[in-house]
């Protein structure tokens, strides 16, 4: 029996069962899609922040000589471009489809801690109001690049302090968000649903939660150090007090190739979704999915000094690491492979989402065999700090990441409004995106390989032409997006069609082709329970 007394149970009429609307509901809300909802919100404008700051870069770089911003400035925003687009706008977007699908997906009420989870979310945008801060404060952002290296930091302005205190907090929200994921997937399943029955969303988010909660306080003791070698007099990274620059590195890359993976890892948890839905057919080889994707994790730390070959390492070290950097296209192959084989002989259509997860599917495995490239040592010493490690990872984040959460947008869009997105504008939306992303990154392979180093705001004439181009398709690539934000409100304010109770079946005829069942967890049936 319940031990709630009987007129709280019956009394809708009490005052304690008021609920606040307007501001107070946001802002109070345990609701798991209003939160989802206002992640989603956050990480766009942040995402539209950031892609300013690229299209500043872009802009200087349009043509030789220093014409739009002063050096010092650009340095700034190739900072916060980097940070913001990682901790504002992708990380925040995968937590976003986190808070919203997770419960559908396993048949739970809620989120398991539902005031933590308004926390974690209202944790993020004081430490984005510190992160902007950081232009503004004399000195501006520090120019060391996202990844904060030391001497750079030790010797920057008060802007450095602020971007240490917006990453603290930002982990502190991640942290207790994987906390949170963690305790909902174990314990809230619906009965019958065992791990093995999972939808991959809700694998791929399990095992990054788990990614976050192990390498988060690892960024917060590299930053925290940092701090103290700033204000403290301690030397854990200052060479003239008997530190070592290097160990940051170290430090840093332990924390940040996890996060490489836990940026990518919810985007092919989308795309396990979707491929299944839009080929009419079952994921291929899902057992071996989730022990792949397990792999990606597990092989992710053991990896990190890819990311330093030029550092001096002994060489039993580098060639440990590039072994160990191969290894992890294995698990990421199977992936790939599976993707293939569940739409191979699929009845595929090629709606909105199905074009963004063949796009992902595409650029992303690009981006992963220049990733290939870069793990081979003797040629990272030549390309290292090169415009190529830049195509490399906005193939693997822009097209891949991102791409995969367009993916989830339009294909979770009609289930969260209830209105059907417009498909010509969502058409529109996807070909222009993939065509400026083309245009943009595309270049920067050749600039690379012809020696262009990344983060100069100038640079010789040679290189005018290629950059040219990459700045042409950057503003087009930035002014697509607003494509998007047109399809996001129109589905918002309920201005399209009524969505349909199966939105997916396209007005055939066409079940499943297999004799295999359906895969029980798309969206349209609820979990089936045996």
């Amino acid at each position: 029996m319940s031990s709630i007394p009987h007129d709280h149970v019956a009394g809708h009429d009490h005052a304690h069962d008021h609920r606040p609307s307007g501001i107070a509901r946001w802002l109070t809300t345990t609701n798991h899609k209003d939160i989802g909802t206002m992640y989603l919100i956050f990480s766009f404008a942040m995402f539209l922040v950031g892609g300013c700051m690229a299209l500043t870069i872009r802009a200087e770089l349009f043509q030789p000589g220093l014409q739009v911003v002063h050096p010092e400035f650009f340095n700034s925003m190739t900072t916060l471009h980097g940070l913001i687009m990682v901790f504002g706008a992708i990380m925040p977007a995968a937590v976003g489809f986190a808070n919203w699908m997770i419960p559908m997906l396993i048949g739970a009420p809620d989120m398991a801690f539902a005031r933590m989870n308004n926390w974690s979310f209202w944790l993020l945008p004081p430490a984005a109001i510190l992160l902007v801060t950081s232009l503004f404060v004399p000195g501006g952002a520090a120019a060391a690049g996202w990844t904060l290296y030391p001497p750079l930091t030790i010797q920057a302005g008060m802007g450095t302090d602020l971007t240490i205190f917006a990453v603290h907090i930002m982990g502190a929200s991640s942290i207790m968000g994987s906390i949170n994921i963690i305790t909902t997937i174990l314990n809230l399943r619906a009965p019958g649903m065992t791990l093995m029955k999972m939808p991959m969303f809700c694998w791929t988010w399990l095992i990054t939660a788990y990614l976050l909660i192990a390498v988060m306080p690892v960024l917060a003791g590299a930053v925290t150090m940092l701090l103290t070698d700033r204000h403290f007099g301690t030397s854990f990274f200052n060479a003239a007090g008997g530190g070592d620059p290097v160990l940051f590195q170290h430090i840093f890359w332990f924390f940040g190739h996890p996060e490489v993976y836990i940026i990518i890892l919810p985007a092919f948890g989308i795309i396990s979704e979707i491929i299944p839905v839009f080929s009419r057919k079952p994921l291929f080889g899902y057992a071996s999915m989730v022990y792949a994707t397990a792999g990606i994790a597990i092989l992710s730390f053991i990896v990190w000094a890819h990311h330093m070959f030029t550092t001096g390492m002994p060489l039993a070290g580098t060639l440990f690491f590039m072994y160990a950097t191969m290894l992890i296209a294995v698990p990421t192959g199977v992936k790939v492979f599976n993707w293939l084989a569940t739409m191979w002989k699929g009845a595929m259509t090629f709606e909105t989402p199905m074009l963004f997860a063949v796009g992902f599917l595409f650029l992303f495995t690009m981006g992963g065999f220049t990733g290939l490239v870069l793990a081979i040592m003797p040629i990272d010493v030549q390309l290292q700090d090169t415009y190529y490690v830049v195509a490399h990872f906005h193939y693997v984040m822009v097209a891949g990441s991102l791409f995969a959460f367009f993916s989830g947008a339009y294909y979770w869009l009609p289930k969260w409004t209830g209105t059907m997105y417009d498909e010509k504008i969502g058409q529109l939306h996807f070909w222009t995106s993939f065509v400026t992303f083309n245009i943009t990154f595309f270049p920067m392979h050749f600039l690379g390989l012809a020696g262009m180093p990344r983060r100069i705001p100038d640079y010789a004439q040679q290189f005018a032409d290629w950059n040219l181009v990459a700045s042409v398709g950057a503003f087009g690539f930035g002014l697509s997006q607003l494509i998007f934000l047109w399809a996001v409100i129109k589905c918002a304010t309920g201005s399209g069609a009524k969505a349909p109770a199966k939105p997916w079946e396209g007005g055939t005829s066409l079940e499943w082709t297999l004799p295999s069942p359906a895969p029980y967890h798309t969206f349209e049936t609820p979990p089936v329970v045996k």
